[in-house]
């Protein structure tokens, strides 16, 4: 980031969702340095000066695209957002993006821009997510792409995809923090007006039906959210939502897509991350109080889901 603002091209093919295009404008755009700077340029480009927005098919408004793709050909970041037709996306589009992946670009999209990635190949062999209503046609259209179905958002630190519509403000608000850091990433999100964090293993809000009389885990999850560093077991969380630790599973895999152990970790590790970012505990005292035990363990949590060590993850994110 050092040197020149970052330069995020905005794709506004015709049909695109007008959501989905303006979140990575409205949160690049809002995010600011210590000294007030911007450090994103944004571009939205376009095909045509003139762009139709759709919702579901349905045509609402038009905008204008101030540039045309040529603005994107020395962008550091491209973003592809949802799109009506999403399977007919124009070769000079896939050129695009193939050449901004070629010379080392990063390549995000957003709801069902995801085909339009998968189109130009560059999601094959990768874990990527898409609306959950959208999720099954991309897993037959494209068969190398493992698709995630119950993810908010992926990425392998070249490549990323998010979920549908607010799905998108978290994947976007993911990648400030990782250019800048969580401090310039909180106040971004305070700026929009949401959550800080949700990490992309957390599930998508899926439409499964009712789960039964008085069957939502809210209190539960909070529960669990408040004791994630205590040494909790399944048995504890089955008693504490009074439920065997059959039905307990089951319902914990309806409402949010993963098992109650999955979601106990996935806590624990945001608690170690926060810690690494906002802190500067010893790497043993944080995997203690993140209920992790050790420090090896914690290391091997960093290693299986993150690809990385506590150190080098505190190194790119703690606050600046």
């Amino acid at each position: 980031m050092a040197g020149r603002p970052h330069v995020v091209a905005i794709l506004a093919l015709d049909g695109v969702v007008g959501f989905d295009l303006a979140v990575p404008c409205q949160v690049f755009g809002s995010a600011r340095l210590g000294d007030g700077t911007h450090p994103y340029d944004i571009r939205v480009c376009g095909l045509r000066t003139t762009v139709r927005t759709s919702v579901s098919g349905v045509s609402h408004y038009r905008i204008e695209a101030p540039y045309g793709l040529d603005g994107a050909a020395d962008a550091d970041t491209v973003v592809i957002p949802g799109v009506a037709m999403p399977w007919r996306a124009p070769d000079a589009v896939l050129d695009l993006l193939r050449a901004a992946h070629a010379r080392g670009a990063r390549t995000v999209s957003i709801c069902t821009g995801a085909f339009v990635l998968a189109q130009a190949g560059l999601l094959d062999g990768r874990r990527a997510t898409t609306h959950w209503w959208a999720a099954p046609d991309l897993a037959r259209r494209h068969p190398a792409v493992d698709v995630d179905a119950a993810s908010l958002f992926t990425g392998d630190g070249r490549v990323f995809t998010s979920a549908g519509v607010a799905a998108g403000l978290d994947l976007c608000l993911h990648l400030v923090r990782r250019d800048l850091g969580a401090e310039v990433a909180a106040r971004t999100a305070g700026f929009v007006v949401m959550a800080p964090v949700r990490d992309g293993d957390q599930a998508q809000f899926v439409d499964h039906g009712p789960a039964g009389a008085d069957g939502s885990l809210a209190r539960t999850l909070d529960w669990l959210d408040t004791h994630a560093a205590d040494d909790v077991t399944v048995a504890d969380i089955a008693r504490h939502a009074r439920l065997s630790a059959r039905t307990l599973t089951r319902r914990f895999r309806e409402q949010t897509g993963t098992t109650p152990l999955a979601w106990l970790h996935t806590r624990r590790l945001h608690l170690a991350r926060r810690l690494l970012e906002t802190t500067d505990l010893p790497v043993p005292v944080i995997a203690a109080q993140s209920g992790h035990g050790s420090a090896t363990a914690l290391r091997a949590h960093f290693r299986r889901a993150l690809r990385t060590s506590p150190d080098r993850y505190r190194r790119a994110f703690g606050e600046r």
